[in-house]
């Protein structure tokens, strides 16, 4: 389900409810019933006191006198009390079922409500462009999909109706104390302002900080989610202290907001107790003033008493209320924030070729967060053949792969983040009017930093064909040598593996993330450096086999080994977004530029930082 975010916070939680709007109405109906029989009873105790119990002649709606005498006026009611108590408790117990009705149909608005927005978000940030993803951070997105999301569950829940009812009560508990006495109601009301703008100004003064405990709270899940990713980085490195130093700074962080709020919340309810204890007593020492002197009854003046109580809680409520409607405003603005960053779509007019894998660059020139990155970048690649490029960091090597798929675009017509231009066209076709996701099947890439799932080997090298026979898994397996070490394990091609491959090694998920790539059977192939954590024998085993199975797929490879490389049909060198120099290994062999002095640098044992595969690149 795909929820609208345009037109503002309350129709998104509206569509996230469309279909919950029969529930909704029980919900309020259940909470007018729960006010309405909840205020009844003062009016009963009072009848029976003042009319039944004692002489006071009876001031009640007509339809109360008739209900009386069609049960055998006062005097049957006064030698059978038992029917007040039988009307007092049959009050209570419909109100405490209406308020049952109440918190049913809230919780399961609340979490249908909450369901809807969680699927939304996520099918939604699914679609959100590559350059979305490489600006957000992971522990900020988590926030918003759970702490966000609970916050507006929790006010549909738990306030939503207890709003209405708050201000059901305070309404008709006025109007009834005013109808009963003037003068008294003055007195019950006198500090009811003064505890609702204390609670009003304080829980606006605290929901800044709980504004900022959220910020305070992504901060930390940042840090959390980045050294769970990364802890054998953190292991290997020694860097344990520094990793628990820094995540204890932005613990302390959290921790202090939430005491503040803590002692906040504590002086709130403190003095309110005080503003309410004191409402009560004034309440109390007018009515004995008033009763003593016989100008007020025993029944009104504990009908007085019980309206004031059961005012106090709501008005004080109130504020938390508002705050936390301040809170759920600030959750749903954040998830709008989300859902209004433009996902990627395909256009109806795109196209669906059968795609053979004939690649051109024309003159392709690209810029991010206008810094160029590529300068007029032309080369042609056929079926069958294979580009090798090789590059320093920054030098735009990355950039040119992400292009090919379409995880960046080149603008038509104009530019809207710095100067991009030129046309990249597969079997003739601008890949700008091919589907994104028709052309993305077709093209199979091996990431220099390989993700593996938290499932079987089997499926991790399946990928997106769950239907695949396990002999061609096997098959791309080998060609990976990755075969015989899957093999080797208690399980074989069933192992699950942990989360992100963390039970491999680092050269066998390169070679399983290979083995996937090979088994999506594309007929374009890019392999972004996925060879740098395997040995120089393993890799050229792998380049010998994946020659014998890619014959008709166009291959592009990215490496900083030279080896890795000279086998290649064309071999293309970046130098600061430009092409230095493109040809085969024998023609590069023959000119003085970077390849053949890194060649010979690698040839005498020598290493250059200056090549190595950055992703950023």
């Amino acid at each position: 389900m795909t929820l609208p975010w345009k037109g503002g916070r309350v129709r998104l939680i509206a569509a996230a409810a469309n279909d919950r709007k029969l529930r909704l109405f029980i919900c309020c109906m259940a909470t007018l019933g729960t006010v309405a029989f909840s205020l009844l009873n003062p009016q009963i105790i009072r009848y029976t006191i003042d009319s039944v119990i004692g002489t006071v002649p009876l001031d009640a709606p007509v339809f109360v006198s008739r209900l009386i005498e069609a049960m055998g006026g006062l005097d049957f009611i006064r030698s059978n009390l038992w029917i007040c108590a039988l009307f007092i408790a049959g009050a209570a117990l419909i109100a405490e079922l209406c308020n049952i009705v109440r918190n049913f149909t809230g919780s399961e608005i609340g979490e249908t409500i909450a369901w809807r927005l969680l699927n939304t978000l996520y099918g939604h940030i699914q679609k959100l462009p590559w350059n979305w993803h490489v600006k957000c951070q992971t522990g900020d997105i988590i926030q918003r999909c759970t702490t966000d999301v609970d916050n507006i569950r929790n006010f549909i829940q738990n306030n939503l109706s207890e709003l209405l009812r708050t201000i059901c009560i305070f309404v008709v508990a006025v109007i009834m104390m005013f109808s009963m006495d003037v003068f008294m109601s003055l007195v019950g009301l006198s500090l009811i302002p003064a505890v609702f703008i204390f609670s009003l100004f304080y829980f606006r003064h605290v929901s800044r900080n709980f504004e900022l405990a959220e910020k305070t709270e992504s901060a930390m899940q940042a840090a959390a989610q980045e050294n769970y990713t990364g802890v054998r980085v953190v292991r290997a490195f020694g860097r344990e202290d520094w990793e628990m130093k820094k995540f204890a700074e932005k613990t302390k962080a959290h921790r202090n907001v939430w005491t503040k709020i803590g002692k906040m919340l504590g002086l709130f309810w403190g003095g309110s107790d005080i503003l309410s204890g004191l409402q009560l007593a004034i309440i109390v020492a007018a009515g004995i003033f008033r009763s003593v002197y016989g100008d007020l009854s025993p029944g009104t003046f504990l009908a007085f008493y019980a309206y004031c109580n059961m005012m106090i809680w709501p008005v004080r409520q109130l504020g938390r209320i508002l705050s936390d409607l301040s809170r759920t405003l600030v959750a749903t603005e954040r998830l709008r924030e989300v859902l209004a960053s433009e996902p990627e779509t395909d256009s109806p007019d795109d196209l669906y070729p059968q795609i053979k894998g004939e690649i051109s660059f024309e003159n392709v020139s690209f810029s991010y967060d206008d810094k160029p990155i590529l300068h007029n970048i032309s080369f042609s690649l056929k079926p069958g053949q294979t580009l090798a490029i090789l590059g320093a960091t920054g030098s735009g090597k990355s950039s040119l792969i992400h292009l090919l798929g379409r995880l960046y675009d080149l603008e038509e017509g104009g530019v809207t983040t710095g100067v991009t231009s030129g046309v990249i066209k597969i079997d003739g076709i601008d890949i700008r009017r091919i589907a994104r996701s028709h052309l993305r099947k077709n093209i199979g890439l091996c990431l220099q930093e390989p993700f593996l799932f938290s499932k079987t080997i089997r499926e991790n090298i399946a990928g997106l064909k769950p239907d695949i026979d396990i002999s061609d898994i096997k098959s791309s397996a080998a060609i990976a040598q990755v075969h015989d070490s899957i093999e080797g394990f208690a399980q074989g091609y069933d192992t699950i593996i942990g989360e992100r491959g963390v039970t491999l090694s680092g050269g066998q998920r390169q070679r399983v993330a290979i083995a996937r790539t090979l088994a999506s059977n594309t007929p374009v192939l890019i392999f972004d450096d996925s060879l740098s954590a395997v040995d120089t024998e393993t890799d050229a085993r792998i380049r010998a086999a994946m020659r014998d199975r890619v014959k008709s797929a166009a291959v592009i490879i990215v490496s900083h080994r030279i080896s890795s490389l000279m086998q290649a049909d064309k071999i293309l060198v970046l130098k600061n977004g430009t092409i230095e120099d493109i040809g085969s290994h024998k023609e590069l062999m023959e000119r003085v530029g970077t390849y053949r002095r890194i060649f010979e640098m690698q040839a005498s044992g020598m290493t250059d930082n200056g090549v190595e595969e950055n992703q950023d690149g």
